[in-house]
Order: C-alpha cells, then sequence, then structure tokens
C-alpha cells in the first residue's frame, strides 16, 4: 500500500512541476530560501540518495546526492527518471524493515519511505502555492502524512525538517489538508 501512496505523493508534485514553466526555476517557492530550483535539486537528490541507500550504498556513497544534487542538461528529466526509479527502488526490496544507511540516519527502509511520501507531498504543495497556484493534495496522501506525523506533533518543531511545527491554531475539525500543512509548519 505504501508504494502505491509514494506513487500518489509523487504525481501531486508532479503535476504541480509540470505547470510550472521553465521561466518558474528562478521563483520562490513556500520553502524558505528554496526557489523552484533547489526544491527540485531538494526533491530529485533525496530520491536519488534514497534509491541507493535502499540498493544497499553506504552513507558515504550517497550523501553527496543527497545534500548537493548536480543536474544535467534537462533538469525534467533527470525529475522523472529519479522518481521512477525512486518507485522501483522501493518496490524492489522484499522486506521494508531492513535498515538503510541514509545520510540523516540508519533507519528501516519504511521510515524512510514515509519520509519520502511526506517530502513529495509537502514539497507539492510548495511549489504550486508558491506559484500561486490552489493545490489539492490527494486524500489518500494526505491521511498517509497525518497517520504518520500526528502521533509526532509536539516534537515536529524541534527536528528542523518541520518549520516551527503545528501552530496550534488549526481547529481539529479544519479540513484534513489544513491540518496536515499546519502539522508541518506550513501556514497558508
Amino acid at each position: 500500500m505504501s508504494i502505491r501512496v509514494l506513487q500518489k505523493a509523487i504525481d501531486n508534485f508532479t503535476s504541480e512541476l509540470a505547470a510550472s514553466s521553465d521561466s518558474d526555476f528562478g521563483r520562490p517557492t513556500k520553502c524558505d530560501g528554496w526557489d523552484v530550483t533547489a526544491l527540485l535539486r531538494h526533491i530529485v537528490g533525496g530520491a536519488v540518495s534514497a534509491s541507493m541507500a535502499l540498493r544497499g550504498a553506504t552513507r558515504e556513497e550517497n550523501a553527496k546526492f543527497f545534500t548537493d544534487y548536480q543536474f544535467g542538461t534537462d533538469m525534467r528529466a533527470d525529475y522523472a527518471a529519479a522518481a521512477a526509479d525512486h518507485v522501483k527502488a522501493f518496490s524492489e526490496l522484499s522486506d521494508l524493515s531492513t535498515v538503510v544507511q541514509h545520510p540523516v540516519m540508519d533507519m528501516p527502509a519504511d521510515r524512510l519511505l514515509m519520509f519520502r511520501i511526506v517530502d513529495f507531498a509537502m514539497h507539492a504543495w510548495d511549489l504550486g502555492a508558491g506559484m500561486g497556484r490552489t493545490v489539492a493534495l490527494d486524500p489518500e496522501v494526505l491521511q498517509y502524512c497525518w497517520d504518520s506525523l500526528s502521533p509526532m506533533a509536539p516534537m515536529l518543531g524541534q527536528t528542523g525538517m518541520f518549520g516551527a511545527g503545528p501552530s496550534g491554531e488549526v481547529a481539529d475539525s479544519a479540513d484534513l489538508q489544513t491540518r496536515v500543512l499546519d502539522l508541518t509548519g506550513r501556514r497558508p
């Protein structure tokens, strides 16, 4: 199931990237200090690094892709190849409890899968909203993100990955996308 959710999160990001023109690549996104190129570098580098880890690469072998991915001549082609290979790498792994060497820390592949789903989904919103579009993330992806992250709500703001974390100002009755965005430090 989770690999299907990963594909849906990737599809969300792919749609937002397709709706962005090449002239948008220097425009800011909703991620502080990141333009579209920097956001795309993060997404592609994260996918390449994680795929390498899933295939047994050491932290030292995959860290440079995680922190400083260098595009070839076509950023969109690099993205498409990395996204397709990312799904393939997860699909090839027979046991998602396998511990992999990710640049951040060693972790079971299912934890890495969760991080990658959240990364693609939230950055799809960051990209589209940064371009002034209304972004509707896939409901199954949103539910997965909520179920995965909400138990960690009190510490999300301390991780450095989710901005200030939840604001505490969004009602439990708010729609799921609003709650997930707020949980991950996004203030629409």
